[in-house]
């Protein structure tokens, strides 16, 4: 038994016979200060971060798997990631010690038993990617480092027009790189703008994304909002699967990753 619940017979025996636990975490941080999220010599990541805690904590040197690589300055509510311990102590007792040694900038808001097999990247049915920006002649202190700062006008239908031509299973090169192989084709489940005032959201859900391609639709989408291009225009820079054709890269600081979604059921 652990912490009230019968751990599986197949979960691995460590060195001096306890059992290792498997376990699956959600974690938030605001991107800022951190280099990206994957480990790097000599850099301050969030995955460095998290196992620095871990080390600390458990006292021994835990490898964390991930659901996404966000790039440097991008921030999560809903990132996963899964990693073997021989914590003795309860669950409750881990989480807390761990948000208790985490800096400011970065908390595990869950911590549960993960089924044998899971892997946060690879099991993931969808993502979703919010991506902010603050609409107004004046800028807002407040916001500067959650919204990408627009001051001109913005046609939101124009966008939200555009936006819904992403939906479905396409060829996304123009907005993104592979992170691996060739293959540039995604499905997107949905995507539109909302509006709150002066505030403006881009939500995505997807299947996967390519490298940098939330921020690349969010900076052609502008494109539309202004004025510059057309619907047409967008249409056509879409279909030439050319990455040379995408509009600019919004900046890293108004992304964050909401959710990922996975199609598995709770441990036991």
């Amino acid at each position: 038994m652990y912490n009230g619940q019968t751990v599986s017979d197949g979960w691995p025996i460590g060195a001096t016979g306890e059992q290792t636990l498997f376990l699956r975490a959600t974690v938030a941080y605001d991107g800022t200060d951190f280099n990206g999220y994957q480990v790097q010599a000599g850099q301050r990541t969030v995955q460095g971060t998290l196992e620095a805690a871990l080390m600390q904590v458990t006292q021994e040197r835990v490898r964390i798997s991930a659901a996404g690589r966000t790039d440097s300055g991008v921030h999560a509510l809903g990132q996963v990631i899964a990693f073997r311990t021989r914590w003795s102590h309860s669950i409750g007792a881990l989480l807390r010690g761990l948000n208790a040694v985490l800096p400011s900038d970065v908390a595990i808001l869950t911590l549960d038993l993960a089924p044998e097999g899971f892997h946060p990247r690879f099991d993931a049915r969808s993502r979703v990617y919010r991506y902010t920006v603050w609409n107004d002649p004046a800028r807002n202190p407040l916001l500067r480092r959650y919204a990408y700062w627009v001051s001109q006008p913005l046609n939101v239908a124009a966008m939200n027009e555009a936006a819904q031509l992403l939906v479905g299973t396409h060829d996304f090169a123009t907005f993104g790189l592979p992170p691996k192989g060739m293959r540039t084709v995604r499905r997107v489940i949905r995507a539109g703008w909302t509006q709150n005032l002066h505030t403006l959201y881009f939500e995505i859900e997807a299947d996967a994304f390519l490298y940098r391609m939330v921020r690349s639709i969010v900076g052609t989408l502008l494109k539309i909002g202004r004025g510059e291009w057309s619907i047409d225009e967008f249409v056509a820079r879409f279909a030439a699967t050319d990455r040379s054709l995408s509009g600019p890269v919004a900046p890293a600081y108004g992304l964050c990753l909401m959710a990922v979604n996975y199609d598995i059921s709770e441990p036991v």
